[in-house]
């Protein structure tokens, strides 16, 4: 079956930019794994380059070298030759490069630039030479490099503090797909699934391409999990123990911060995490800037309190379901999912994760709204219990420009949602320490984000806007 391919426009259009510019660009592809940074780049040249290499993980510098004049003598038809250095690797690549016609960009294509860089090697020095002493005169030189290793391309790339710095060109992170290009992908793969059943797959694989590439069409949603996670040997149950280790050095210090974050699904403060995990602030920061490149947390900002710190929130939909149900299975039930699909804990983790893909996808419901060209800021809000007024919790607002706050409510169900008079008492109780608690002057309305609506009653007045799920989808 071959991949549907889904367009992502904004990142063709970059890569489109640089092909056409007048200079030499040194363009860097990152984000997290699995995501289709190789299927953007392969599907955007359609294969052609005048020189491509992709990185072997784990294999030493000299088996790195010699895999390199391999491939640098298939492109040049020379004969086989090995290299004592990256130096030496790049000039030869120079040489090859310059009997190339001038009248065009000439690509090159470094895949799994990470895995390159082994252990003592002087690849980024001899890097470094190749695109400050030739590569960036010539201004026909178009070379994409792309890694899982996030870390390392933030560090050694975005963050080279010597010959590469300031010579990116372009850095295109490419996020996991939305409600939308996963319904675009499940509908070219053939699997008839209606919005329900892919807004619950999204639950549990969160836009992530290369996992919905190995769902079956001719099964039903709970039969691929089953197969997919609680099977001894299912391939995405197998994965994780692969996601962290490909991404980050030191990966065992990222799994303990996002373990602890699947704990806390309302977020934690930088100081809440570096007291809980007993972490040095710096090497913290570090740890939750790359967890964020790779769109496995988010910080929000909290409303009307500049001095608290932002909330860190897992949303790695994954990473969550692995947690919160593969993890304890323990391969005791290799049909877990189906036979406890009606369970509480299931129920109660699919209202959480929906609240989780309604943030997600803010935008669209933005657009919904006819707000998406207004100037707008998202937070999220908490207060704890004191003697003045009780404690209460408003995940997602949307501050506008014209002075009307939305406090969003999301609420997800196999029907229409009914708001009972206790609901709506609780709504409005909310709504007033928020209120007195931001001494809050603007026009607030409640806005609920339902999986097919709210029914029509008496206690249905307190909504001012409704967004469905099918709005998601947009």
């Amino acid at each position: 079956m071959k991949e549907p391919y889904i367009v992502r426009k904004r990142e063709n259009e970059e890569l489109q930019r640089c092909l056409d510019s007048n200079r030499s660009e040194l363009i860097i592809i990152y984000g997290r794994r699995r995501v289709g940074k190789t299927f953007l780049v392969e599907s955007f040249f359609k294969g052609e380059y005048d020189f491509k290499f992709v990185g072997g993980r784990n294999l030493p510098t000299r088996t790195q070298l010699t895999n390199f004049a391999k491939v640098l003598n298939k492109y040049q038809g020379g004969k086989a030759k090995s290299f004592a250095n990256w130096f030496d690797a790049f000039f030869a690549l120079e040489e090859y490069l310059e009997t190339l016609p001038d009248d065009r960009k000439k690509v090159l294509f470094f895949d799994e630039m990470p895995w390159i860089d082994s252990l003592r090697s002087d690849f980024v020095n001899a890097l470094e030479y190749f695109w400050n002493s030739w590569a960036i005169s010539q201004r026909n030189i178009m070379l994409v490099a792309t890694g899982s290793a996030t870390s390392w391309m933030i560090d050694k790339l975005v963050g080279n503090k010597g010959g590469l710095h300031g010579r990116i060109t372009s850095h295109i992170h490419v996020s996991p797909f939305t409600l939308h290009e996963v319904e675009e992908y499940v509908n070219g793969i053939g699997a008839e699934w209606d919005r329900y059943q892919i807004l619950q797959s999204y639950m549990l694989l969160g836009g992530v391409p290369f996992y919905y590439s190995m769902i079956d069409p001719k099964e039903s949603l709970a039969q691929n999990i089953d197969r997919l996670f609680f099977r001894k040997d299912g391939a995405l149950r197998l994965e994780f123990d692969e996601l962290y280790h490909a991404l980050f050095s030191n990966a065992n210090l990222y799994i303990e911060v996002v373990k602890l974050l699947c704990d806390h699904k309302s977020g934690m403060t930088h100081k809440e995490i570096a007291k809980s995990l007993n972490l040095e602030g710096g090497k913290l920061t570090r740890v939750l800037g790359n967890l964020e490149k790779c769109d496995f947390i988010e910080k929000w900002n909290q409303y009307g309190n500049k001095k608290r710190e932002a909330q860190y929130r897992i949303i790695d939909f994954f990473t969550i379901f692995y947690y919160k149900f593969v993890e304890p299975n323990n391969y005791k039930d290799e049909r877990w999912w189906s036979n406890n699909i009606n369970s509480r804990s299931i129920s109660s983790w699919m209202g959480n994760a929906f609240e989780l893909v309604c943030m997600c996808h803010h935008e669209q419901i933005k657009y919904k709204l006819h707000i998406d060209t207004m100037a707008t800021s998202i937070y999220t809000w908490h207060k704890d219990a004191d003697e003045e007024l009780p404690g209460a919790q408003i995940d997602m607002l949307i501050e506008r420009a014209d002075r009307i706050i939305h406090l969003c409510e999301m609420k997800f169900s196999e029907s229409k949602f009914t708001i009972d008079k206790e609901y709506e008492m609780k709504l409005r109780e909310r709504a007033g320490i928020f209120r007195t608690a931001t001494k809050n002057k603007k026009a607030l309305v409640h806005t609920f984000i339902t999986t097919y609506g709210v029914v029509d009653g008496k206690h249905k007045s307190i909504v001012h806007s409704e967004v469905t799920m099918d709005d998601l989808f947009a």
